[in-house]
C-alpha cells in the first residue's frame, strides 16, 4: 500500500507543478487559481456536491478497469459498455408500470444496466480468449459500433419528439438527490460505494480474486496449475462491463431520467486514468475519482482565470505520470499476457 500511495503522491505533485507552470504561461496566478479551485469545490456545499456527482461514475468506470487488470486484461471499452447499459436501463425503466414501487423498479433498472454492460464486456473477453483478438482493438471497435447502433435505434424507434432523448423513466426508478444545495449528487453514490467495497473484498479476500491475480501474474503457470484461464478472463471482463454499466445507470436514474445522445461521454476513458492513479486498488479508486471529480468541477469554476484546456492538460499529466510509475513498478497482480 505504501508503494501505491507514493505513486499517487508523485502523480499529484507533478500535476500541481505542471499546472502551475501552465497557469503562469496563461498569465494567471497559480495561488489564485488553486485557491479558487479548492474554495469552489471542497469549500462550497454546491461545489462539493457536484464533485460527488462527477466522482460517482468515475468510481465505477475505474473499477471496470481495475477488475480485468488483475486478470491480465485491459478494459478500454467502458464507453461502449456505458452506452449499451444506459440505453437498456432507460428503456426498461420507462417501460415498467408507472405505479411500480422503487423497491422493484430500481433493482430492475440496475439489473438491466449491469446485464447490458456485462454482455458487452463478456463479448470482448470471449473474442480475446477464443479468437485471439486483442481486447483493446475489440473494445475500440465496439465503442464505435455501439454508439452508432444506439443512435440508430433511438432515431428509428426510441427517441421522442425532436430530441435525441428517450421517454422519461417512471418515478420509482429514479435515485433521489442528496439535497446538497441544489447539486446533482444523488443516492446513486451508494451503488458506487457498494461496488468499491465488493471489488475490494474480491481483490483481497476471495478465491476469485486470488485466481485473477494468479492469471494476471503468469497465465501459463495458472493454466498448468489447473485454472480455467479462458473462463476466468471472460468472467472478469463481464464483471468489468457490469460495473461500467452501473455508471451508465447513474446518469439515467440519478440525473437525466432518460437516455440522451452523448450521455456520460468520456467517463469510460477517464476511468482508465482513475484506475491507473489508484494502481488498480478499489480503495484508492475512491480517492482517485474524487481527485478527478475536483479537477472536472474546478475547471468550470476557474474558467474565467485560465482556459479550460489547462485542466484537461492536468488530467493528462496525471495519466502520464501514473502510467510511467505503473510501468516502472508494475501493477499489483497484473501482467498483461496472452
Amino acid at each position: 500500500m505504501r508503494r501505491e500511495l507514493e505513486a499517487a503522491a508523485i502523480a499529484l505533485l507533478a500535476t500541481m507543478a505542471a499546472g502551475s507552470v501552465l497557469m503562469v504561461i496563461a498569465g494567471a496566478s497559480p495561488l489564485e487559481v488553486w485557491g479558487t479551485l479548492l474554495a469552489e469545490t471542497l469549500g462550497d456545499r454546491y461545489g462539493a456536491g457536484q464533485v460527488l456527482f462527477r466522482a460517482t461514475p468515475l468510481v465505477l468506470t475505474g473499477l471496470a478497469v481495475a477488475v480485468p487488470l488483475r486478470a491480465g486484461l485491459v478494459n478500454i471499452g467502458g464507453e461502449g459498455q456505458m452506452i449499451a447499459a444506459a440505453l437498456a436501463c432507460a428503456v426498461v425503466a420507462a417501460a415498467i408500470p408507472v405505479a411500480t414501487p422503487a423497491v422493484l423498479a430500481l433493482p430492475l433498472a440496475l439489473l438491466a444496466a449491469a446485464a447490458a454492460g456485462g454482455a458487452v464486456g463478456a463479448a470482448t473477453g470471449a473474442l480475446r480468449v477464443h479468437r485471439g483478438a486483442h481486447e483493446v482493438i475489440v473494445a475500440i471497435l465496439l465503442n464505435a459500433i455501439i454508439a452508432g447502433v444506439a443512435l440508430w435505434l433511438g432515431n428509428e424507434w426510441l427517441f421522442v419528439g425532436d430530441a435525441t432523448r428517450t421517454a422519461t423513466i417512471v418515478p420509482g426508478a429514479r435515485f433521489a438527490e442528496l439535497g446538497i444545495t441544489g447539486s446533482s449528487a444523488s443516492w446513486s453514490i451508494l451503488v458506487a460505494l457498494g461496488a468499491a467495497g465488493a471489488v475490494g473484498w474480491i481483490q483481497t479476500r476471495s478465491i476469485t480474486g486470488y485466481r485473477w491475480r494468479m492469471i494476471g501474474a503468469n497465465p501459463e503457470a495458472a493454466r498448468a496449475g489447473g485454472l480455467a484461464v479462458a473462463r476466468e478472463r471472460v468472467v472478469a471482463m463481464a464483471a468489468a462491463g457490469a460495473l461500467a454499466g452501473l455508471a451508465g445507470a447513474h446518469f439515467v436514474l440519478g440525473h437525466k431520467h432518460a437516455f440522451e445522445e452523448g450521455l456520460g461521454r468520456n467517463q469510460g476513458f477517464i476511468g482508465i486514468a482513475v484506475a491507473l492513479l489508484a494502481q488498480g486498488r478499489a480503495g484508492g479508486i475512491l480517492v482517485s475519482a474524487l481527485v478527478f471529480g475536483m479537477l472536472a468541477q474546478g475547471g468550470l469554476e476557474v474558467a474565467e482565470l485560465v482556459p479550460k484546456e489547462v485542466v484537461d492538460v492536468l488530467q493528462a499529466v496525471v495519466v502520464l505520470v501514473a502510467a510511467a510509475t505503473l510501468g516502472r513498478r508494475g501493477a499489483p497482480g497484473a501482467a498483461v499476457s496472452s
